[in-house]
């Protein structure tokens, strides 16, 4: 995979079709989102978000985010919490 002459490291075309699949799956998700856990949405979302291909397309990925964030805080927060030991505890 190193070009021993060049120095650099050309991408391969699986490794190219990588993030275009990934993209491809997230679109599917948001498309069928009444059928995906919240969860997977929000890692549509947050790949859309990030690698959308037009600002658009970011946009409305971080609305539903936000969306399926508000719809059960509780959760996501617990999630966070999971992640960030550090984050403050949730009484009930």
């Amino acid at each position: 995979m190193t070009s021993h002459l060049s120095g650099t490291c050309a991408p391969t075309d699986s490794q190219r079709a990588w993030p275009a699949a990934r993209i491809a799956e997230a679109r599917a998700v948001i498309a069928d989102v009444a059928h995906h856990s919240d969860h997977l949405v929000r890692l549509a979302c947050n790949v859309l978000s990030a690698h959308g291909e037009t600002e658009a397309e970011r946009r409305d990925a971080r609305a539903l985010l936000f969306v399926i964030e508000a719809r059960c805080p509780a959760r996501h927060r617990r999630a966070h919490r999971a992640d960030h030991d550090d984050a403050p505890e949730v009484r009930r």
